[in-house]
């Protein structure tokens, strides 16, 4: 782990632990990376709760609560689907917070109105709701590790905020 890496990651935790607050992930497209990236830390049960990987259509909405309209609407790719899973996931492991990762980490799969490269991320917590869409280059895990760092300094700065 890089310095900053690991420096963002200690500012999450300590935010966390400072409000008393937990979280919980709803990971796709980083498969884990998110939650095996904030568990490589010692003693970290008393913030992460847990996380749901739902890689299928059908896990999205059976763990998570995915409406099948909005995936065949607007595809599993989308701000949408991003919200709905972490309601979702926050909902089944009763968190404070929680933040979703959906996206193509290639290197197939993109479409030329989603790319390669294309993540949507949500973050949901008490009064508050967002997402947003990023593209990303490089290869799988470049994308992978690219959407799990901005998962952590989002919601840093979300966290900061309250």
């Amino acid at each position: 782990m890089t310095e900053s890496r690991d420096k963002k990651l200690q500012e999450f935790i300590r935010s966390l632990r400072d409000q008393k607050l937990t979280v919980g992930f709803a990971e796709s497209c980083t498969g884990g990376a998110l939650s095996a990236f904030l568990t490589e830390q010692a003693g970290i049960s008393d913030i992460f709760l847990g996380s749901v990987v739902s890689y299928s259509n059908e896990a999205k909405v059976d763990l998570l609560g995915v409406r099948r309209d909005t995936l065949m609407q607007e595809g599993a790719v989308s701000e949408s689907v991003a919200r709905q899973m972490a309601h979702g996931v926050r909902r089944q492991l009763k968190t404070d917070w929680s933040v979703a990762v959906t996206g193509i980490a290639g290197p197939s799969g993109g479409t030329p109105t989603k790319p390669v490269g294309t993540v949507c991320f949500a973050i949901v917590g008490p009064g508050f709701e967002s997402s947003r869409k990023e593209f990303f280059s490089g290869d799988r895990k470049t994308i992978q590790q690219a959407a799990v760092d901005l998962s952590v300094s989002w919601l840093c700065e979300v966290l900061d905020r309250k």
